[in-house]
């Protein structure tokens, strides 16, 4: 779709390429476990209304609502092989995600940074610019193909290689706080914070790698509720609540 055949009635946006990153765990819905269906469908819902404005959409998911990588290796068992593990949990997540957007008519494809051809694409640059170009999400699976680096820093570096505008990191909070607001109520929500005050306060907006990485790159890093009905469509549109990390 291009901007002239956009219907007036669909508000128009500046971004033109995005990547949304969200956690596992937001996949997991009241469950303490797994993949809660009615949750996959409602955040595939908000992707679709965002790739109705015209968006091109890079996604990566955590793989913490199956198996997270830290946790096994302080449980004993070896880094690198807990890591692998939490990469294969995201194709997981990312395979749930596609049969969900699919299900709603959203062309997807998922790529993995660790090849596994019957079921998803090998990661290819260009191939995957390909995919976006023709309006396809594309989906980013198993981190960056190497133990020891997090979801965040995979979805870094993949929006820096597919030239994303910004990255959108869905949480359950619409911003980015001086304190956790669920458990201070005089927590301050910041409107814009700088990434090396990001880095300085360690204010948990993503790993220090990844805000790094996200500096030394322009790439503001956008944090929103993915709680909230509407809320990627809604910022995406230039309104609702979150915080802008950048500059």
């Amino acid at each position: 779709m291009t901007e002239s055949d956009t219907p007036s009635d669909i508000p128009r946006t500046r971004y033109k390429r995005v990547m949304l990153k969200i956690s596992g765990e937001a996949l997991m819905g009241d469950q303490g476990y797994g993949l809660h269906p009615p949750t996959v469908q409602r955040i595939a819902r908000e992707v679709q209304s965002v790739h109705e404005m015209g968006v091109e959409i890079c996604m990566v998911i955590g793989g913490g609502n199956i198996f997270r990588g830290l946790q096994g290796s302080a449980q004993g068992m070896e880094r690198t092989t807990a890591d692998y593990m939490g990469m294969l949990a995201t194709v997981m997540n990312a395979l749930a995600m596609q049969s969900a957007l699919e299900g709603l008519g959203v062309f997807t494809r998922v790529i993995s940074a660790i090849r596994m051809d019957e079921v998803c694409e090998p990661y290819i640059r260009r191939r995957a610019v390909r995919h976006l170009e023709k309006k396809r999400v594309v989906i980013f699976a198993a981190g960056t193909g190497n133990p020891y680096f997090t979801t965040d820093t995979a979805a870094t570096l993949r929006a820096s290689e597919m030239a994303c505008e910004a990255i959108f990191k869905g949480t359950k909070v619409d911003g980015v706080y001086d304190k956790d607001p669920a458990r201070h109520d005089d927590a301050v929500r910041y409107e814009r914070v700088s990434f090396d005050e990001a880095l300085a306060k360690r204010l948990g907006v993503m790993d220090a790698s990844a805000i790094a990485l996200a500096r030394d790159n322009h790439l503001p890093i956008i944090v929103f509720s993915l709680d909230e009905p509407g809320g990627f469509r809604g910022i995406l549109s230039g309104e609702g609540t979150y915080t802008t990390v950048s500059g």
